[in-house]
């Protein structure tokens, strides 16, 4: 499957609710924070409540108050000019503050995740006199020629048992992988909890059918993935549900003699709907 149709992004925020579980509630979590327009987006912004938070975590050990987290998936280059983008953002984020220099450069970080170590970026580093250093398993600090402290998670490189959430982001687990991933989401309690381990696990399941199927050949396996999945279903069922009334609702108001823009006014409306969302239907 193309990299292009699994949604990796929204399992990448889950995945870091979930890392931060034991401070989430000293944290503010900015999903596809908007900078300026549509496409200057922040993929995940971490602001921290209190400055004198320390999170166990870490990845979040790192932190500052203000934290931009700059996600690649598996088949995204992580190239020169992407970290640099990374950067660009944050610089951005930090010119937008409401009054100068409400939000302090030295109070801000940013953190470039991916699954593979970007090895031509690194000789990049290395040619150009870069300072890097790797203070755990998978974490690279960047020292220097930088603005703001900054670090790269090379997920596959972490430790499997302390960050299992981001390893689930892989087109490449074996099947042991999948299984413990499916017993420690049996092991959570919480409901959000819950609710963030799907996003990953759905994320998982797409990007590794193959181990899937496999484990469907186990009976005890087979009966805890379809426990995990039955909400996931029920959570799809329901959205296509919706999107067919909605569409139903557009072809009827369309054969009534109403223009795209009533239709989307009175669309929104009910159905609560954005404009970007209400586009893909009209």
């Amino acid at each position: 499957m193309k990299d292009t149709k699994i949604q990796w992004h929204p399992g990448f925020v889950a995945a870091m609710n979930l890392e931060f579980a034991e401070n989430r509630n000293e944290l503010i979590f900015e999903k596809e924070y908007n900078l300026n327009t549509k496409p200057l987006e922040i993929d995940l912004l971490v602001v921290k409540k209190d400055a004198s938070v320390q999170i166990t975590n870490e990845i979040g050990s790192f932190f500052k108050g203000h934290n931009i987290m700059e996600y690649k998936s598996p088949e995204d280059h992580l190239d020169i000019d992407a970290f640099y983008k990374a950067g660009a953002y944050a610089s951005l984020y930090k010119s937008y503050g409401r009054t100068l220099d409400e939000i302090r450069a030295d109070d801000i970080t940013v953190s470039v995740i991916r699954e593979a170590k970007p090895e031509g970026l690194f000789l990049y580093f290395k040619e150009h006199g870069y300072q890097v250093s790797n203070p755990h398993k998978g974490i690279y600090y960047i020292e220097s020629n930088v603005l703001f402290s900054t670090q790269i998670i090379v997920t596959k490189e972490l430790d499997k048992e302390e960050h299992i959430w981001l390893g689930a982001l892989s087109a490449k687990l074996q099947k042991q992988d999948m299984q413990e991933l499916v017993e420690n989401i049996r092991k959570l309690t919480e409901k959000e909890d819950k609710e963030l381990a799907d996003s990953v696990l759905q994320v998982s399941i797409e990007a590794n059918r193959q181990i899937v199927d496999e484990m469907m050949g186990d009976d005890r396996m087979c009966e805890a993935l379809m426990e995990i999945m039955e909400p996931i279903v029920e959570k799809r069922e329901k959205a296509m549900y919706r999107e067919g009334k909605i569409l139903g609702a557009v072809e009827a108001m369309r054969e009534l003699g109403h223009n795209d823009y009533e239709i989307s006014t009175m669309l929104i409306k009910k159905y609560g709907l954005s404009e970007e969302e209400m586009e893909k239907y009209l």
